[in-house]
């Protein structure tokens, strides 16, 4: 019987992850369809490009709950078993990032699912497992992000962070030797939805955020060099 729960509640998390909250907060604001934005993703990062900055954060702040609640929701459910509760918020991430309710055809006629890139479900996971994992890694994320302006760079940290630090209390007996599992899983499926952003990235044309600390310092520079 709990194994059957546990099932239910690895379902329960990809249907959590599912609902794509960018998509429906942008549509509300703007009546755009994220979709036809920019990468085209429903997390918080587009949603900003969308529909400016409170959109995003609270994109953010919801998608990050996906991943927790489902870490919540299976310990409830089956605390007796800990890898339903790592396998209920990577099914968080598989939903976010291949929504069950954002299907549609491509031009060959195959399925197509939509989504974001994992991140602040990762993040909500890892939260879930451990909650004081949520500032390391928004501390951790804030250097990568302000120090780069690469999203998909911080992104594809957030999953590295997390099984870092996971690898790291597990060696002090702190954590559940099965949460690596979580960290390496979400990493994984945070590199594999960014696949054109990493190729982006090695051909030297991945976006840049103007704000970020290390585009300021170039802007600052190019104009001292032009006085």
């Amino acid at each position: 019987m709990q194994i059957l729960i546990g099932i239910g509640a690895v379902i329960i998390g990809y249907i959590i992850g599912s609902i794509p909250f960018g998509l429906l907060i942008v549509k509300m604001k703007t009546g755009k369809d994220i979709r036809q934005v920019e990468s085209g993703r429903t997390g918080g990062t587009n949603a900003v490009r969308a529909a400016g900055f409170g959109a995003g954060l609270l994109t953010a702040i919801l998608d990050i709950l996906k991943g927790a609640s489902s870490v919540w929701m299976a310990r409830a459910l089956v605390p007796e078993v800990h890898l339903f509760q790592i396998l209920a918020p990577v099914a968080a991430i598989l939903g976010h990032n291949y929504s069950l309710f954002m299907i549609s055809r491509d031009a060959d006629g195959k399925l197509r699912f939509h989504g974001g890139a994992g991140g602040a479900p990762t993040l909500g996971g890892a939260m879930g497992l451990w909650p004081w994992m949520f500032p390391i890694v928004f501390g951790a994320g804030a250097i990568v992000w302000f120090g780069l302006g690469i999203a998909s760079v911080t992104t594809m940290a957030i999953g590295l962070i997390v099984t870092i630090v996971f690898a790291i209390r597990i060696s002090l007996g702190y954590q559940n030797p099965l949460d690596i599992w979580y960290g390496i899983s979400a990493a994984i499926l945070l590199i594999w939805a960014l696949r054109p952003n990493i190729k982006k990235l090695f051909a030297g044309q991945e976006r840049v955020v103007k704000f970020s600390l290390n585009g300021w310092l170039k802007a600052k520079k190019e104009a001292t060099s032009h006085k």
